[in-house]
C-alpha cells in the first residue's frame, strides 16, 4: 500500500531523483534519499506545505534537489532504480531517513544543526536532518 500518490511517471522520476542524488552511496544511501523526498510530499509543515507530489517535491524551488540541475538527473530511469522508489513510496523507512526532510553532503563532519534542524544521522556521504515531532508530527 502506498503512502504517498504516484503514478508510473511519478515512480520513474523519483527513481532518476535517487539515483542522481546517492548512486555513489549505493541501494541503502539512494533508499535513504527517496525516504526523504517522499515525507516531503507526506508532511505539510515547515518548507513543505503545498508539496503534494512527487513532481512538486523534486521540482521545489527554492528548497529543492541540486541534482535537477545536472544531466545525469535527465537519464533514463533505471529498472533496480524504479525498484528502490517503489519500496520507499510503499512506506518503507531507512533509519536514519525514517523522518528526515533534509540531507546533504558536506565536505567534513556533520553539523548538529542545518537551517535550525538536528541532524540524525550520517550514512556514507550523506548528513541526515529531521524536525522535531511537535513541529511537523506527519514525519512520524
Amino acid at each position: 500500500m502506498a503512502v504517498i500518490k504516484s503514478t508510473e511517471k511519478d515512480v520513474k522520476l523519483l527513481a532518476r531523483l535517487m539515483r542522481a542524488e546517492a548512486e555513489g552511496d549505493g541501494k541503502l544511501g539512494m533508499l535513504m534519499v527517496g525516504n526523504t523526498g517522499v515525507n516531503r510530499v507526506r508532511v505539510e509543515c515547515l518548507d513543505f506545505t503545498g508539496i503534494d507530489s512527487i513532481r512538486r517535491m523534486v521540482f521545489q524551488s527554492p528548497g529543492g534537489f541540486e541534482a535537477t540541475q545536472k544531466g545525469y538527473f535527465y537519464q533514463r530511469a533505471r529498472q533496480q532504480d524504479i525498484n528502490l522508489a517503489r519500496k520507499v513510496i510503499a512506506g518503507k523507512r531507512y533509519h536514519p531517513a525514517s523522518n528526515t526532510l533534509w540531507f546533504f553532503k558536506p565536505p567534513g563532519a556533520c553539523p548538529a544543526q542545518w537551517f535550525g534542524q538536528w541532524n540524525v544521522g550520517r550514512y556514507k556521504s550523506h548528513c541526515f536532518f529531521a524536525p522535531l515531532e511537535s513541529e511537523c508530527p506527519k514525519a512520524y
